[in-house]
């Protein structure tokens, strides 16, 4: 049975090396391991050396380069809804605090169909529909995989001249601006900018 260990991102995707398609729920799409038997009946073993996110339209990469295309499974979710987006904004925070999966659009929040959870949400003030539809709820900012995450590690250490000087162009300025702010006495060629009625205060 071909083990596969790669996936290839959607974007990446070559539809002539796809031999087979393999319909997947959100709980699948996040293991590592498991056996999963494509719609043609192309039988492989997931052995991923990561944990990350298969996503709608990645592909499971089989030793001999071919391709089994993954598709989102419609789940029952519940489609949660409020008139006033104060209270979806709410309803997020609480789910977020119980370590809930919601997938959060622009004018709805989806999340697991569970009798808690609908109480929880009418509780809110919100409207909870039962729906299906492929679940792809927000990843959790502490899981990263190769796709991201590197960048925002890379800089740290470097310094605070080092954001100045990519993010707001003045880090050359900053290094100098405070001298101008030490406690000394004014005179001749203190650069203070001042006017001290003398009339040498440009000999350094």
């Amino acid at each position: 049975m071909p083990r596969v260990a790669t996936i290839v991102r959607k974007p990446a995707v070559r539809a002539d090396r796809v031999v087979d398609t393999v319909t997947l729920d959100y709980a699948a799409r996040n293991r590592r391991q498991a056996a999963l038997k494509g719609e043609g009946g192309t039988e492989i073993v997931l052995d991923l050396d990561m944990e990350t996110t298969i996503n709608d339209g990645d592909a499971l990469r089989l030793e001999d380069g071919n391709l089994v295309q993954v598709k989102a499974a419609s789940e029952k979710l519940l489609e949660i809804r409020a008139e006033n987006p104060l209270r979806l904004m709410r309803l997020a925070w609480h789910l977020g605090s119980q370590h809930g999966q919601a997938e959060i659009t622009a004018d709805a929040i989806y999340i697991e169909d569970s009798p808690a959870l609908a109480e929880l949400a009418r509780g809110q003030g919100c409207t909870a529909t039962p729906v299906e539809r492929p679940f792809k709820p927000e990843r959790s900012a502490h899981v990263c995989d190769h796709d991201h995450g590197h960048d925002h590690h890379h800089h740290h250490g470097h310094g605070h001249d080092h954001g100045h000087a990519h993010g707001h162009g003045h880090a050359h300025d900053h290094k100098h601006e405070h001298h101008h702010d030490h406690h000394h006495e004014h005179g001749p060629g203190c650069g203070c900018g001042h006017h001290h009625h003398h009339g040498h205060k440009h000999d350094h």
